[in-house]
């Protein structure tokens, strides 16, 4: 809605003090109705000019009272831009009450913001999202506040005065301070960003902090077991029972490629028929929600039927009795050490072992292995291809050395 404004400064003699001076006023006026405004200014009247609406004189007293009605010109027409391009109603009253502050809204602050964020994906955990991400934005929370107290010396910031600058800071500190390698200074940044996203959708802030900045993460070779360290890890004789458990459930992995949170709340329900007519599991992934089908492979079954007794598969709703995260890695470890493996043994290895070791080093295509991994994105999982392939031109280069040195070998008699 546009609509035309006026301005007049002018002096309200009637309101002259002891010593003579007056105030400076400014009439606005739109569409027929005034609004007066006092502009807090004080001068003599005989320097006022009330045709060109400014003092005369230039001592700084004078010149910052010009400068200061210049301004307050200048405001105005910014907030009838405004007004108008957001097709509010444009009067004189709302102007003046914008000139003074009165209608703008306190700004919104990061952490205030974050906060509310934080309790919603609460909320939602282990409902649409997974307990670990909900966990993980705590912790970008946690990163942002210690940011703020040490960078700014502040306990909070206006979203709207985040800029590209604020993130560069961020990451450094996330790298330096944090300690966090690149991948995961970057995992926490972008975390941030949605909370820039939602400011940005309700309209706290007038510009994206990210426009120009590069997220660049860095490839990381994923360990994997290969074929002999499976076979020690099978037939590795363990007299604990709680090691020979994690053992069970680190294998059953291998042999299907579900992560920890999948294998732990796998129940009778996500076993079903498969079109084959052997036993297949159907599951959504706690991580992505995407479907796994996967065929049960006879070391799987026989897992699984070795625990059917078991108290905790008895009397509860799961396959297996898998032990805490935490608990089933530090014992993880102790079980490579016994079997004389080096690799950082965690119950997520295993994914990447049915990956590779299991599936695509067996010549099963890459679209099934990222079917039954539960991958959106077929591009997730030919990073383990490229794994196989380096696996491949390594096993090679071995061969062909060898093959070389048999060539050698028999130049060497025919010459002697």
């Amino acid at each position: 809605m546009r609509t035309d404004f006026h301005t007049h400064f002018h002096l309200l003699e009637k309101k002259k003090n002891k010593r003579g001076v007056a105030p400076i006023y400014l009439r606005l006026t739109v569409d027929g109705k005034r609004k007066e405004y006092s502009i807090s200014r004080r001068i003599q009247p005989e320097i006022w000019n009330s045709k060109l609406q400014k003092v005369m004189g230039n001592n700084p007293n004078e010149k910052e009272i010009n400068t200061h009605i210049n301004n307050i010109r200048h405001k105005l027409n910014k907030i009838h831009q405004i007004l108008s391009d957001n097709d509010q109603r444009i009067t004189a009253a709302r102007m003046i009450g914008n000139l003074k502050g009165e209608n703008k809204k306190a700004p919104k602050l990061t952490l205030e913001v974050f906060k509310e964020h934080n309790e919603q994906m609460d909320r939602l955990s282990g409902k649409s999202i997974s307990k670990s991400t909900a966990k993980r934005y705590w912790t970008c929370y946690n990163h942002i506040e210690q940011f703020l107290l040490e960078e700014y010396k502040t306990e909070d910031y206006p979203m709207n005065d985040i800029n590209h600058h604020f993130i560069s800071k961020f990451e450094y500190f996330l790298k330096t301070k944090r300690e966090c390698n690149h991948n995961s200074a970057l995992k926490y940044v972008n975390n941030f960003k949605k909370i820039i996203r939602i400011a940005l959708a309700n309209q706290w802030m007038d510009r994206d902090p990210f426009y120009n900045y590069k997220v660049q993460f860095e490839s990381v070779e994923r360990e994997f077991l290969n074929k002999e360290e499976v076979k020690t890890l099978v037939e590795k004789d363990l007299y604990f029972d709680r090691l020979k458990l994690v053992r069970d459930m680190f294998i059953f992995s291998c042999y299907t490629g579900l992560a920890y949170s999948d294998v732990k709340k796998l129940s009778d329900e996500d076993l079903t028929t498969g079109i084959d007519g052997g036993k297949w599991i159907r599951i959504k992934r706690t991580k992505t929600k995407s479907l796994s089908s996967i065929p049960l492979l006879p070391i799987a079954e026989e897992i699984i039927d070795r625990y059917k007794e078991h108290p905790e598969v008895k009397n509860g709703n799961c396959i297996l009795p898998v032990l805490s995260n935490q608990k089933s890695n530090a014992f993880l470890k102790e079980i490579a050490m016994m079997c004389g493996i080096t690799k950082p043994l965690t119950t997520h290895l295993a994914r990447h072992t049915f990956a590779t070791t299991i599936t695509l080093t067996n010549g099963v295509p890459i679209e099934s292995v990222s079917k039954m991994l539960g991958h959106k994105d077929l591009r997730t999982t030919q990073h383990y291809a490229k794994i196989v392939d380096r696996k491949i031109s390594d096993d090679m280069k071995e061969l062909r050395e060898k093959l070389e040195a048999e060539s050698t070998k028999k130049n060497t008699s025919k010459e002697s």
